[in-house]
């Protein structure tokens, strides 16, 4: 199967950025090589994981990086998106760990060298556990922190980074972190979201101060998720639980970033879990960005109910993927319009698109329909996107290869390469080789 685009689309253009896309704690392994993080506390916490596993080896990516640099340029990509370690590049007491900022890089002037665009996620959720020990996001003096990490970090790279990006879906570092405890640290505390969330923002503001300075000929700017909510009817009681779920999970993140200011329904939160916000906070926080990165997956339908503002529906027929996510692809393109005619946009790249599937290998192919029919609906919800006017230069595929899936553990797999864990085996699967037959024939 090949993946189908209008002719004339914009994707089908060679200016259009293709890429893949990795973190650094869901692959690398080399533990040893850094200091500890929240993500190996949480690993460690018996029934946190669900099959019990750990970051400690992943994909050996700290050892195979240039097998995987070379991999990553057979598929005739773009550009590759991947994070950096905090708690390998820097010391507990500030300093650089120049063995860490070496191994980046010497992967960055690789992908120099092979003609690969790299875009650089500044925060993908692996907090050093010695910062986490001083209240983490919690602790204001963190995006301080993070600011001085953005500071020597980018000073040492030069100029090998084509673009950063601050931080990677900052919802998730706080509702699933320090809210719903889905995630690491593990606290579950509506109020401890709320202010992990601003201080989250403060610190991409701050960064952004110091990158512009810095790396003023890189393109610098923010990774965002977003999952659509829609209401289960046409009632007004779902329509309005559907835009509260709204503020809370997508608008909370975008609007202070753009309009300086929380979703009107900060109102109703209650005062014991209203964040500290400070004079100022906002001036920062709305740093004027070089591109917005978009990631999607799904949608939420949600309806009314008593005592609550909004409650989660399960669509019980609707076709999923192996996570258990709707497959929607009308939403991206909603969401994406919708997000043009809301706020004054920069340019737009989807830093995250795909899909986890229960993959299998067979006589050396791995035919991951379901991912294939994935992507073939979603580029095409992009294309859609673009012709009603949102300004969108680039799609990242996530991921690059199966990897650590966080709370999943080795459960499931989204990348387009096959990775056997027990070999470190890599395999291009189905959907991989057409996303490299799309990209080639541009």
């Amino acid at each position: 199967m090949n993946y189908e685009l209008p002719k004339g689309s914009r994707l089908l253009k060679k200016q259009f950025t293709y890429g893949v896309a990795t973190s650094s704690f869901q692959i690398e392994g080399g533990i040893e090589q850094r200091l500890p993080c929240i993500w190996d506390t949480f690993c460690a916490t018996p029934g946190k994981v669900k099959d019990g596993s750990n970051g400690d080896l992943a994909c050996d990516h700290y050892n195979l990086w240039r097998d995987d640099i070379a991999l990553i340029s057979s598929l005739g990509v773009d550009a590759y998106r991947f994070s950096i370690a905090w708690a390998r590049v820097m010391n507990k007491d500030g300093n650089l760990n120049q063995q860490g900022v070496d191994f980046y890089i010497n992967i960055l002037d690789e992908l120099k060298a092979k003609n690969i665009k790299s875009f650089v996620t500044l925060y993908h959720w692996d907090l050093p556990q010695h910062i986490e020990d001083q209240g983490g996001w919690l602790n204001r003096n963190t995006a301080y922190l993070f600011q001085d990490y953005a500071d020597k970090l980018s000073k040492a790279f030069g100029d090998r980074v084509y673009s950063y990006a601050t931080l990677n879906e900052p919802f998730c570092s706080s509702y699933l972190g320090y809210e719903a405890g889905i995630h690491a640290p593990g606290l579950t505390k509506k109020a401890y979201g709320r202010q992990s969330a601003h201080h989250l923002l403060l610190a991409h503001g701050l960064a952004m101060q110091v990158l512009q300075k810095n790396s003023p000929n890189s393109m610098n700017g923010l990774v965002l998720n977003f999952t659509p909510a829609y209401p289960l009817t046409d009632s007004a009681a779902d329509i309005r639980a559907a835009q509260l779920a709204d503020d809370y999970f997508n608008q909370w993140y975008i609007k202070p970033v753009f309009d300086g200011a929380y979703p009107d329904s900060f109102a109703l939160l209650a005062d014991e879990d209203k964040p500290m916000i400070e004079a100022g906070d906002f001036d920062i926080i709305k740093a004027p960005l070089d591109f917005l990165g978009v990631n999607f997956y799904t949608r939420t339908v949600y309806k009314a109910t008593e005592g609550r503002d909004f409650i989660e529906v399960d669509m019980v027929d609707a076709p999923k993927t192996d996570i258990g996510w709707e497959i929607y692809p009308q939403a991206f393109t909603d969401l994406l319009v919708s997000l043009h005619q809301k706020y004054k946009l920069p340019p737009v790249y989807i830093t995250e698109n795909g899909a986890a599937a229960a993959d299998q290998l067979h006589n050396a192919e791995v035919d991951d329909q379901l991912r294939l029919s994935y992507y073939q609906l979603h580029l095409n919800a992009v294309h859609q996107a673009v012709e009603q006017g949102v300004d969108i230069q680039g799609y990242f595929a996530w991921s690059l290869m199966d990897n650590f899936e966080w709370a999943e553990g080795y459960l499931k797999r989204f990348g387009i390469v096959y990775v056997d864990y027990d070999s470190q085996q890599r395999t291009v699967k189905n959907s991989g080789l057409a996303y490299k037959r799309l990209i080639s024939n541009r």
